[in-house]
């Protein structure tokens, strides 16, 4: 018996009244993938992936998660996904482990293992020794981390990943990358993300889908992609010649205002 695809989506379709937010997307995400979704602001990507984690409903086509269609049994696909949104969802008021606990006692981590499971997902990341401190005192790394272990709490099959790293510094993305790689590399699960820097795609993914104004524009490996214009092409020209001039162009002032907050939390 074949495997499904750990993500499948057929003529994906969104609209917001007038507006079209993804128009006739086709994407498959083969199991134990790292698959990065790359886009201007405003081309469709967090959509999808709010699509995909059962956060919006689809105007027409299907999304799947491992053979499970996310529109008619949601409650399933969650228990098969961890989800880190752009916008930061731990909650400063709270340790570290409360936040965690907080988010086994969401996926319904036995009673009995919910302990060490926490603890186990805080060490992983790194945050055992301020596992007890409140997290209003966590770097922005820290909370980057606290996030990852929080969505892995479930030791979920897909790990979704919107924009993880926005607003992190150079070492404190290296960090959290070590730190999903080598879970990856252990459970073989698989990676969907979203990002802006193009450095990251090309060094982690191992197939990119590049969307703009709502549509995809190209799909394959970040090396194949840059081979298709020419020997010296980098990814930044890959994204250049599919959607011009256009690194920062889209998206509305409710995005450029949360993202900021985002990173200014983060600094």
């Amino acid at each position: 018996m074949s495997v499904p695809a750990a993500v499948s989506i057929r003529d994906l379709r969104v609209l917001f009244g007038d507006t079209i937010a993804v128009e006739g997307v086709d994407l498959e995400v083969a199991p134990g993938e790292v698959f990065g979704l790359l886009g201007p602001n405003g081309a469709g990507k967090t959509t999808t992936i709010r699509v995909l984690t059962t956060l919006l409903p689809a105007t027409s086509g299907s999304a799947g998660v491992f053979g499970v269609d996310v529109a008619r049994h949601p409650m399933d696909v969650r228990r098969l996904l961890g989800f880190v949104p752009q916008q930061l969802s731990a909650d400063a008021a709270l340790t570290g482990r409360e936040n965690v606990s907080l988010f086994a006692r969401l996926f319904d981590v036995p009673r009995r293992t919910r302990p060490a499971v926490v603890g186990e997902m805080l060490e992983t990341m790194g945050l055992g020794e301020s596992a007890d401190r409140l997290v209003s005192t966590y770097s922005g790394g820290m909370i980057r981390r606290l996030e990852l272990a929080q969505a892995l709490v479930n030791r979920p099959r897909l790990l979704v990943l919107d924009e993880p790293t926005i607003g992190l510094d150079p070492i404190a993305r290296s960090s959290v990358w070590e730190r999903i790689e080598r879970l990856r590399e252990e459970t073989g699960m698989t990676v969907l993300l979203t990002t802006h820097y193009l450095d990251e795609a090309d060094a982690l993914c191992d197939r990119v889908a590049l969307m703009h104004r709502a549509r995809l524009r190209a799909l394959g490996t970040p090396d194949g992609l840059k081979a298709d214009l020419g020997p010296d092409a980098t990814l930044e020209d890959v994204f250049r010649h599919h959607t011009g001039d256009t690194l920062e162009a889209g998206g509305d002032m409710r995005n450029v205002r949360q993202t900021r907050r985002t990173a200014s939390r983060l600094g």
